[in-house]
């Protein structure tokens, strides 16, 4: 197992010194899902919620996020972020939405927390914009599904 990176010899908290690592074209992808009430599912795959097209508005906000996850996360570096996509897939029968992210860079460090931030903060918005109506939703499932690029390489989760 490799150590904690993200603490120093002392055991003092530090940001991990990328300064002599290579730029590589570096992927991350990260999945999330929310359950809801058939009604509020419904009203959300109509469009007829009344703050308006809640998984487009839940996409620029997974957007920005992963713009912003250096702000929220203390020890991550600021990226240059070099594309972000977010995908929503519904199910009908669980009454539950899937957002899937991708996020590149080329830079010397991952993108993975970029993309776990943008999930969460997607989902948190469709939360955000439904309460009104169903304050139950459940968010869960959050995860990285694979990265590619720098030193460990590829990653698919099994």
């Amino acid at each position: 197992m490799n150590k904690l990176t993200h603490f120093d010899a002392s055991g003092q908290a530090h940001m991990v010194n990328v300064g002599d690592k290579p730029n590589t074209h570096r992927i991350a992808i990260a999945t999330g899902k929310i359950t809801m009430l058939p009604e509020t599912f419904k009203m959300v795959g109509a469009g007829t919620h009344k703050k308006g097209d809640v998984l487009g508005i839940a996409r620029i906000a997974g957007i920005q996020a992963s713009k912003r996850t250096s702000d929220l996360i203390p020890l991550c570096h600021p990226l240059a972020l070099t594309h972000v996509s977010l995908e929503f897939q519904t199910n009908s029968p669980e009454s539950s939405i899937t957002c899937r992210v991708r996020a590149e860079t080329t830079g010397p460090t991952g993108v993975e927390m970029e993309a776990l931030t943008a999930v969460q903060v997607a989902l948190l918005t469709i939360y955000d914009m439904c309460k009104a109506v169903d304050r139950g939703m459940v968010m869960g499932d959050v995860r990285l599904l694979e990265k590619s690029g720098g030193k460990s390489g590829e990653w698919k989760q099994s």
